[in-house]
């Protein structure tokens, strides 16, 4: 079979069983709760040197995994790999750069609802990019709900001119590079090795942010207790085992199927940020967060 990304391949239509679905919720609670640690971690180190670190970590932690499996020993890049492994790489460092600098100018709340959206915009790129995928008017009607939950967020900023709104735009961003990097995998990973694919990510986005921080973060790094609580949260827990199991969910079951479950992560963000950081539960703020999760239930059906 050609190793080439791009090719058009049949998506498996697997129904979510009871496994899938205690991994799901798992990782979803901690995607919810990984603004909140990217938040702590921006305390004490510029954004994008907390990726890095984050990655470098994560890396490890999936370079171990690997290795121990027995999965390390048989990577080999063949030519035709190249492309895609470069493309998601690239792709997968713009999305973790955006939603580091988004976070730094926004709320922890913010981020865990705009962030999320990602899982409805997953749903109206699959119907475009997986065959079989469908954009049913269910789908579409939930789509709908999860946008005018932001529309709803959105309005109160702009008429209140709101210091968040520019993080919040740029979060807007990483969420649709999220979207579109799922989306990309959930292909790739029929084709290609997923360790390959997690590697290619970290090797490449570490090596970008390594250098993007020496040439633009002059902001000297404070080594505390709370850097390294969150780095570990978001290298290992987040960018180490929630990268492993997501790519395994989605070699198996369909990215729209998931998103039933992957609703809860914006109301599980919003929680956490007003439990750690202190982020006031506004009438907006719910309702948005509230409209996003009903949006990513229905575009799941």
């Amino acid at each position: 079979m050609p190793q080439n990304a791009d090719n058009h391949v049949s998506h498996p239509a697997k129904d979510v069983d009871l496994k899938a679905a205690a991994l799901a919720l798992l990782v979803s609670l901690f995607w919810g709760a990984n603004p909140v640690a990217i938040k702590l971690g921006l305390l004490d180190a510029p954004p994008i040197r907390l990726a890095w670190m984050r990655f470098l970590v994560g890396g490890l932690v999936i370079a171990l995994w690997a290795w121990a499996t027995g999965r390390l020993a048989r990577i080999r890049v063949e030519p035709g790999e190249w492309r895609p492994l470069v493309f998601l790489g690239l792709l997968f460092t713009a999305q973790v750069g955006a939603t580091n600098v988004g976070t730094s100018l926004t709320s922890a709340s913010h981020v865990a609802i705009l962030l999320h959206l990602y899982a409805v915009h997953t749903v109206v790129l699959a119907h475009f990019r997986i065959p079989g995928d469908r954009l049913s008017l269910r789908k579409a009607a939930g789509a709908l709900v999860a946008y005018s939950g932001i529309v709803l967020l959105f309005a109160r900023q702009v008429t209140q001119g709101a210091p968040t709104l520019l993080g919040d735009v740029i979060m807007i961003v990483a969420a649709y590079l999220l979207a579109e990097r799922t989306v990309y995998m959930a292909r790739a990973v029929q084709q290609l090795d997923p360790v390959k694919l997690l590697l290619a990510q970290v090797v490449i986005g570490t090596t970008l942010f390594v250098l993007i921080s020496l040439l633009f973060e002059p902001a000297p790094t404070r080594w505390t207790a709370r850097l390294g609580g969150s780095i570990a949260f978001q290298g290992v827990i987040v960018a180490g085992f929630n990268f492993v199991v997501n790519l395994w969910l989605l070699r198996y079951y369909r990215p729209s199927a998931l998103a039933a479950f992957f609703m809860t992560q914006p109301l599980f963000g919003v929680a956490a940020a007003a439990l750690v950081t202190g982020d006031p539960l506004t009438l907006d703020l719910l309702a948005a967060s509230a409209a996003v999760a009903v949006g990513i239930g229905l575009t799941s059906r």
